[in-house]
């Protein structure tokens, strides 16, 4: 029985996909305006995981992940300026230019990582006509009102608003900073931004000129994709506030209905101790570690040893740890492909079974791998426990089965011939014939010892 956590309900529930043998998913993806850091990959890490273990289970997936492109402004109270206008002035390049290069290093990240990527990658810029025509019906529920700057929307209207935050609109003197004192409650959110005449990323609407709020792009991809009920919403535990709040109350608004049935979350990845920051520079990005002599399935594998719901705090001299650990569980794989011992079925079975559970209860791979471990130092070397760590390999996504077999270069019949000439020199006690022989083999490039009963070359 798979049981997954659910941040609305604040339990484990088993889980049961709407459809028989399809999930559909949705996962809140990046804004392309600078590099990812390892912060933000902790997030698709878990993603990967999550898409890993349904699979393991034998559902298929319909899956979308957005790039944000537009509409994230610098402030979640929305507020500051638009992040890819933000991240254009600085690089001097038009906006496009900018999510482009980010997106393309983004997904390159996910691909040194192994990452399962959702079916559908959508492009917030590329469904600005689903936001407005989500917006407007919005607006015909009556969930909207205008105001100078924008469309927002109304969360006194919607009698579920606080249910995943558990936020009391009440009391407004929340976390949230409210700047804008014509919203009719600090909570209220933007739907549609108007802009100045020199932004770059505008569009028309039927309320004037302007872009879309940034919560509102997720809502609009995940119905025109996966309609107006799907299984699981993720995101990073940041998210869970204000977004992924936001997200619910103009979905469920515009529906009727509960839209998404779980959401899920992980938690922060914390650096020494604390938050990343750029002023103290702590902010990493994989190919920063890669540059300290780490692989980006270094840093897969140390965060897939803490459970996902659980912090967990970055340290390099944790990563190096990590990655010796990672390297020692590769060999003991390998020793395994090279064994030919035989192990009895209920052996299998017994490990499959301890597998299986760990993973199903909320994906715990923390507790996966320590089956791993504990299969491969107890079990004699057999090509069988390597197979089946290929087979879990499909929910963990550690590359496992990547097998680096040395080959060891065949060597020259003329090598061997002078090398046999060499040996019967030596049992006939001809030792000038036999330091010849052995300047001719190492001229040729090779080196010879001499064994009991025989000899040994190798490469020089």
């Amino acid at each position: 029985m798979l049981k997954l956590y659910n941040s609305l309900t604040n339990r484990k529930e088993k889980f049961e996909s709407l459809n028989e043998g399809l999930v559909k998913m949705y996962t809140c993806g990046p804004t392309v305006y600078y590099y990812q850091h390892i912060g933000n990959m902790r997030a698709y890490i878990f993603m990967d995981s999550l898409r890993r273990v349904l699979k393991y289970n034998g559902y298929k997936i319909k899956g979308v992940m957005n790039v944000t492109d537009v509409g994230h402004l610098t402030s979640d109270a929305d507020s500051g300026e638009d992040k890819m206008e933000m991240a254009a002035k600085r690089e001097n390049k038009n906006p496009y230019e900018i999510a482009k290069f980010y997106a393309n290093i983004f997904f390159e990240d996910l691909k040194k990582l192994n990452v399962d990527v959702p079916e559908n990658i959508t492009y917030a810029t590329k469904f600005i006509p689903q936001m407005i025509e989500f917006v407007r019906g919005l607006e015909e529920k009556g969930y909207t009102y205008k105001i100078d700057d924008g469309i927002y929307f109304d969360v006194q209207k919607f009698s579920g608003y606080g249910q995943l935050s558990q936020k009391d609109l009440s009391k407004k003197g929340n976390t949230r900073i409210e700047e804008n004192i014509n919203k009719h409650h600090p909570f209220d959110f933007a739907l549609w931004k108007f802009v100045p005449e020199n932004h770059i990323m505008k569009w028309d609407s039927p309320w004037g000129v302007g872009c879309p709020g940034w919560h509102i792009e997720c809502s609009a991809m995940g119905r025109d994709i996966l309609g107006d009920k799907f299984d699981i919403h993720t995101g990073g535990i940041d998210h869970k506030t204000v977004h992924h709040e936001d997200e619910i109350a103009q979905n469920d608004a515009l529906a009727g209905h509960r839209v998404v049935q779980r959401w899920m979350h992980n938690e922060f990845l914390l650096v020494d101790g604390g938050k990343m920051s750029k002023s103290l520079g702590n902010v990493y990005t994989l190919s920063q570690l890669s540059q300290k002599g780490f692989t980006p399935m270094d840093f897969k594998f140390f965060c897939l040893n803490t459970h996902y719901s659980k912090k967990i705090n970055f340290t390099f001299e944790g990563l190096k740890a990590s990655s010796l650990g990672y390297k020692n569980l590769k060999n003991l794989v390998k020793e395994h492909f090279l064994g030919n011992s035989v192990v009895k079925d209920e052996v299998i079975e017994k490990y499959s079974n301890e597998f299986l559970q760990a993973i199903n209860d909320d994906l715990n791979i923390p507790l996966a791998i320590g089956v791993v471990w504990t299969m491969l130092k107890n079990e004699s070397k057999s090509k069988q426990i390597y197979e089946l760590v290929c087979k879990f390999d499909k929910a963990l996504g550690l590359e496992l089965d990547n097998i680096e077999i040395e080959k060891k270069e065949e060597v020259p019949q003329k090598v061997v011939d002078l090398a046999q000439k060499r040996l019967v020199a030596r049992q006939n006690k001809d030792y000038a014939l036999s330091d010849r022989l052995r300047d001719e083999i190492n001229d040729l490039g090779y080196s010879i010892k001499d064994k009991k009963d025989g000899f040994e070359l190798e490469k020089l």
